[in-house]
């Protein structure tokens, strides 16, 4: 008998395809979410609902207003660095054959109690996002309590989740929500970027370094109350929130007051001038060209500084 194969398509065989049938399935559930939160605002008991809880919990007293010009700087660096880890996460979930391996120098760098280990190029680009997203994120907690920025970021009250259900409601209608991020975030964002700072962040360092070669390998106490299978089951989930946050995030500041909350975010100013949209431009550029950059071709030389390049 003659036998026949089929050839898969290069499209169909790019790690990026996994991700189209998303997409379908997403605006079916949106159509069906506005649908249902559109209903729900007719019934008498929901709108009293939401005239009891509005969308908003107060702010504890001398918490500051507006956002420090600091505060424009670490947004830059954070939707730099973790879009950065995401991309280079995916890869290393994902490509089968790395382009070069890297192994740990012993000369000049910090010394870990494992031997150097050979891992992929991908990986150590992944490791060294990590380690500056880390640094970032020590900057960002120090500045924030000692600003007082953290009681915009933290809820006080329990009636915050009324409020985050009544927001969640409106946003999903598509009535939007009245706001002034400026002044006090609605308790959906609270809420988010509570979790955001405080939870998922703090998870992905923890489960990241006990799955790098920086943990160490001998105590085995250690390493069986905290399993490596168990931060990975955590690991990619927490990859998968912020990739959800993010999309949400910047749908929502394009679509309730693009100019002026681009303004809040990188101008530090309360208006609707045309200044915030183009620092984003600008640091959009900047992601896209890292993003395009990031390839063994650039990052070899520069992974060739702290250790040792093969092919495999």
């Amino acid at each position: 008998m003659k036998s026949t194969s089929t050839k898969a398509s290069p499209i169909t065989t790019n790690r990026w395809f996994k991700l189209v049938w998303i997409i379908p399935v997403a605006l079916g559930l949106l159509l069906a979410v506005v649908l249902i939160a559109q209903w729900l605002r007719q019934l008498p008991a929901v709108q009293s609902f939401m005239t009891d809880f509005p969308g908003e919990s107060h702010l504890s007293e001398g918490a500051p207003v507006g956002f420090p010009a600091w505060l424009g700087w670490q947004h830059f660096l954070n939707s730099f660095f973790i879009l950065l880890i995401i991309r280079s996460g995916w890869m290393v979930r994902t490509n089968q054959r790395p382009g070069a391996y890297w192994t740990r120098n012993n000369k000049g760098v910090i010394r870990t109690k494992n031997p150097p280990t050979k891992i992929s190029l991908d990986l150590w680009f992944h490791h060294s996002l990590d380690a500056l997203w880390v640094l970032s994120g020590i900057v960002f907690y120090v500045l924030i309590f000692t600003t007082g920025q953290w009681m915009r970021l933290v809820p006080t009250s329990w009636d915050v989740f009324p409020n985050a259900l009544s927001t969640a409601i409106q946003y999903a209608s598509l009535n939007w929500p009245t706001e002034n991020g400026w002044v006090n975030y609605n308790s959906l964002q609270l809420l988010a970027y509570f979790t955001t700072v405080f939870i998922a962040a703090p998870l992905a360092v923890i489960t990241g370094i006990r799955t790098s070669g920086a943990w160490p390998a001998k105590p085995k106490k250690l390493n069986k109350l905290y399993p490596i299978e168990v931060a990975r089951a955590i690991h990619y989930p927490v990859m998968l929130y912020f990739v959800l946050f993010i999309i949400v995030h910047v749908t929502l500041v394009v679509a309730t007051g693009a100019l002026r909350n681009l303004n809040h975010m990188y101008a530090v100013r309360d208006d609707t001038s045309w200044v915030g949209f183009w620092i984003f431009a600008a640091s959009l550029v900047i992601m896209i060209a890292v993003w395009i950059a990031a390839q063994p071709l650039f990052l070899r030389p520069i992974a060739a500084l702290t250790g040792k390049l093969s092919r495999r």
